[in-house]
């Protein structure tokens, strides 16, 4: 499974959302400035390319919907974020937040529960 730019991830975010969509429909949901129809079907046919998306013909449109799941692209590029820059460790991933002051204590409190709930 490759690795997605931005653009790519922001399409998919939408078509995980949308389940099915044409390229004017995934072009409605974009926010900000919106790439020219032809850019935007371009990036969709490179995430077919890539086997993230597939597509319905309608005569000569295309009706497009994600073959990897929202979940499965987590899992796969969280695990590799850890790798890359926390080492494979879980614990420098939560202190890198803590320290940051993304976290909480009661949100860390509700972590311990979950992990020593789950054994």
């Amino acid at each position: 499974m490759q690795k997605l730019t931005n653009k790519e991830e922001e399409i998919m975010k939408i078509l995980w959302q949308l389940e099915k969509a044409f390229v004017k429909e995934i072009r409605a949901e974009l926010q900000g400035d919106k790439p020219h129809y032809n850019t935007l079907s371009t990036i969709v046919r490179n995430l077919e390319d890539k086997k993230y998306v597939g597509h319905e013909a309608f005569g000569n449109t295309h009706r497009y919907y994600p073959l990897v799941s929202k979940e499965s692209y987590r899992k796969k590029f969280i695990n590799s974020t850890i790798a890359d820059y926390y080492d494979n460790s879980y614990k420098s991933l939560v202190s890198f937040f803590a320290k940051e002051e993304k976290i909480s204590v009661d949100e860390l409190k509700e972590i311990i529960n979950l992990i020593e709930n789950k054994k």
